[in-house]
């Protein structure tokens, strides 16, 4: 099942309430925190909105997922 990125316009991230960004770094779609660089995951087209489910990334990996 995709993911609809039609749930970007209205799904925030939980820890800052922030927009979040669509990712598909290594195959593995995701959708990113700028604010507090985390990555929550996607199962099976649902976003699993849980900040002990999210992943750390560093500044150099948002960067890089900006420019791709």
């Amino acid at each position: 099942m995709a993911f609809d990125k039609k749930l970007l316009e209205i799904i925030a991230c939980p820890v800052c309430k922030g927009k979040l960004m669509y990712t598909e770094s290594n195959n593995e779609p995701g959708l990113v925190c700028r604010f507090d660089r985390l990555v929550y995951p996607i199962n099976d087209g649902i976003p699993v909105l849980l900040e002990e489910q999210a992943a750390a990334i560093s500044l150099e990996e948002l960067e890089a997922l900006k420019k791709g």
